[in-house]
Formats: C-alpha cells, structure tokens, sequence
C-alpha cells in the first residue's frame, strides 16, 4: 500500500469534504483522513495510480497542489474564508494582524505571495469574502443593515452601503429586491 498526503486546491467547506470523500470512496482508495485543503490517503498502486485520483478530483473542481507557495496561498484562503464566513467575525482584530499571527509571516510577504498566485490583492480577495458575507447576512434578514455593519467591521453603515455598491454594482437596496441572483459562490471569488 502507498500512502499519500494530497494538499487540494478550491477545498474551502465542508461540502467540499464531502465531495472529495464520495468522488475518492468510486477509486479503489482508503481516505485515512479528510480536512479542508487536504486529504491522506492509501492505495494499491497496482489497482490505482494519483494520475486516476488526480483526474478524479480534477472533475469535480480540485486539484492536487505540490509547490509550497500554493500551498500557503490556498492555507491563506481557507483562513480568510474561515474568519468571515465560518466564525463569529471579530472586527476588532485586524485581518492582517490574523493571517500574520497564524502563518508566521509578514503581511507584505503574505499579500505579495497571494497577488502572485491569485491575481488579486489579499485586501481585495478579504473584501470580496466580506461583500459576500454581507450579502449572505442581508438576505438572511435577521438583524439591522447597522448591526451587519458593526459586526463586519465596517465603521458607518454608509461605508458598508458604499462600498457593496463599489464591488457589486448595485446597492443594498437593489440586491434586497432579489437576493439570490446576486450570490456568488464563495470558492469563484
């Protein structure tokens, strides 16, 4: 048997998990252990090979990533996602001040690195992440647009509406009129 670490590509939610687990369970393959950006696994290289597992994952949207610095980019997305999307936000600590404390490295090393893989800044990669989140809790519809903006971090509600309009085209107003056509998945940003 051979046994593998796969860092994955675009593996950002649980759902992802999933996929990954019932697309990998079609191989013959033993998932050992399944995260978000990675899966260890083992297999008999005389009934499968990574090329197979490679193509399998591929067509649903992942790939297998070896280069150290993708690893970190996608490590640095996964982060932002978490931080806006999957845990209580803080606005009071800063992102840059996040990321830095959790890899370990300077945030202009970390936002040039990002730049370089994703063609994006990391500032606008986060924005994107929090537009989205903002939307998510627009729709929703169970707090104030005063209390999305004090718990997104945002320093007036006129600066959450200015910028929403300044990323997706349309005001807060327009997207509450039909929410769901201006949701965007999280992974595509």
């Amino acid at each position: 048997m051979t046994r593998k670490t796969l860092k994955i590509n675009n593996m950002i939610c649980n759902c992802c998990i999933r996929v990954i687990g019932i697309e990998l369970g079609q191989l013959p393959v033993k998932i050992d252990n399944i995260k978000l950006g990675e899966v260890k696994i083992s297999f008999n290289p005389k009934k499968t090979n990574l090329k197979e597992i490679e193509n399998v994952l591929n067509e649903s949207g992942f790939s297998i990533i070896t280069d150290k610095e993708d690893v970190l980019v996608e490590s640095i997305k996964r982060s932002v996602i978490d931080l806006v999307h999957h845990t209580t936000y803080n606005a009071m600590v800063r992102n840059s001040d996040y990321l830095v404390g959790k890899f370990g490295k300077t945030y202009p090393y970390l936002s040039s690195l990002f730049s370089k893989y994703e063609g994006i800044t990391l500032e606008k990669y986060i924005i994107l992440q929090k537009t989205e989140k903002v939307k998510s809790l627009i729709q929703d519809d169970e707090i104030t647009l005063s209390e999305i903006a004090f718990m997104m971090g945002y320093s007036s509600v006129q600066y959450l509406s200015t910028q929403f309009k300044s990323i997706t085209g349309i005001s807060v107003t327009e997207f509450k009129k039909d929410p769901a056509n201006y949701r965007k998945s999280i992974d595509l940003l």
